[in-house]
């Protein structure tokens, strides 16, 4: 079966409500353990999945086939990206025996190309500008800091007294650093040393932390997951919360990764009882609930960037695709002529513009069960 892009008036794609509800599990890798992160390249061509295994496998998304293997034994792996160029990835340890570096390598050999040292705890997120070799990571050791792959040397070092969450807008400009469940902090990334130039409080959370922060691409949202059973959806520019996406299992007290479609219209999630949740963060509603074939607590959920395909991750990996013909589940087709046609970039990215001169309007309250 192959796939093919909608295209809207962008020139992009455009998801609806109907096509999401229509995807369907295509092709199902089983792990001995658990995938612990997913990653797309840039082109959608490839998928990168690290996991508890010690091991990071990369697959061809035209033909949803394991294409390499990269093991990671002594140093474990986790938060793995591709990086701008074609052949590089990063990703941290999940080790905590170990030293807590981030790795630079080339695929092209399997060698380590740069060590990024400083951290002295487990990193826990990873975010990669989307125009240049920038890094944010941020640690359990309450440090958030900034590299350049250009240079093992840390660039910037931020001390946030608590557990902290960062990412980059969809610009490049401006990074977001979540801060013990309570604080947002907005930093320009030419004057970052200056300190944030917006701080939006919220009441703490109770019962989870936050555990990823993420902007939408069309930079209007801000997405907060957690380790619970909620995701909080907030405005980018003014820091007031929005909504809260819930209806979903998470009965084991785990980070369950989520994140947004490339045209910013809906939000993906996964959860402890195997499903796969789609929301409309604008609403707050929830639209669809995926059933695949996972036996475990699904963590990760991915759209692809260029394709419209997306992948879901417990011990299991699986694709998923639009389904025209509900009859017909026979998977993807491979060969010339099958498989999935590249569409044009989503229309919906960029355009954030989180401009450091706006005021700052600080929320008066911050979430409260029983109002989203």
């Amino acid at each position: 079966m192959s796939s093919s892009p909608t295209s809207s008036g962008g020139g992009g794609i455009k998801l609806d409500e109907a096509i999401l509800n229509s995807f369907t599990t295509l092709r199902n890798y089983t792990r001995e353990k658990r995938i612990n992160f997913l990653d797309f390249s840039h082109d959608g061509l490839r998928l990168i999945a690290s996991g508890d295994d010690d091991s990071m496998i990369i697959y061809d998304c035209e033909k949803a086939q394991q294409k390499q293997v990269i093991r990671s034994q002594k140093y474990g792996c986790d938060l793995v990206h591709f990086t701008h160029a074609s052949n590089t990835i990063i990703y941290a340890s999940n080790k905590e025996s170990k030293d807590n570096a981030l790795r630079y390598m080339s695929i092209h050999d399997n060698k380590f190309l740069k060590y990024f040292t400083g951290h002295t705890a487990k990193v826990v997120s990873l975010s990669l500008s989307p125009v240049d070799d920038t890094i944010i990571s941020s640690s359990l050791d309450k440090t958030v800091r900034m590299w350049d792959l250009r240079s093992p040397d840390c660039k910037g070092l931020m001390q946030c007294g608590g557990r902290a969450v960062a990412a980059f807008d969809p610009e490049g400009l401006i990074f977001a650093v979540g801060v013990q469940s309570e604080y947002i902090k907005l930093y320009d990334l030419r004057s970052f040393e200056k300190g944030p130039f917006s701080t939006f409080k919220y009441k703490t959370e109770t019962g989870c932390d936050w555990t990823g922060i993420k902007f939408s691409l069309d930079g209007k949202l801000m997405m907060l997951t957690t380790n619970g059973a909620v995701i909080r959806i907030v405005d980018a520019y003014d820091g007031k919360p929005m909504h809260t996406l819930a209806g979903f299992q998470n009965n084991k007290g785990i980070p369950i990764e989520a994140s947004f479609t490339p045209d910013s219209q809906f939000v993906l999630g996964g959860s402890s009882d195997g499903k796969v949740h789609v929301w409309r963060p604008d609403t707050g509603q929830r639209v669809a609930i995926l059933n695949g074939e996972h036996d475990n607590p699904v963590t990760n959920v991915q759209f692809n960037p260029r394709y419209m395909m997306m992948a879901s991750a417990c011990h299991n990996l699986n694709f998923w695709a639009q389904n025209p013909d509900p009859h017909n589940n026979n998977g993807f087709s491979a060969g010339v002529g099958g498989g999935y046609s590249p569409m044009d970039p989503f229309s919906g990215g960029g355009g954030g513009g989180h401009l450091p001169q706006q005021p700052f309007s600080r929320p008066s309250t911050g979430f409260q069960d029983g109002l989203y």
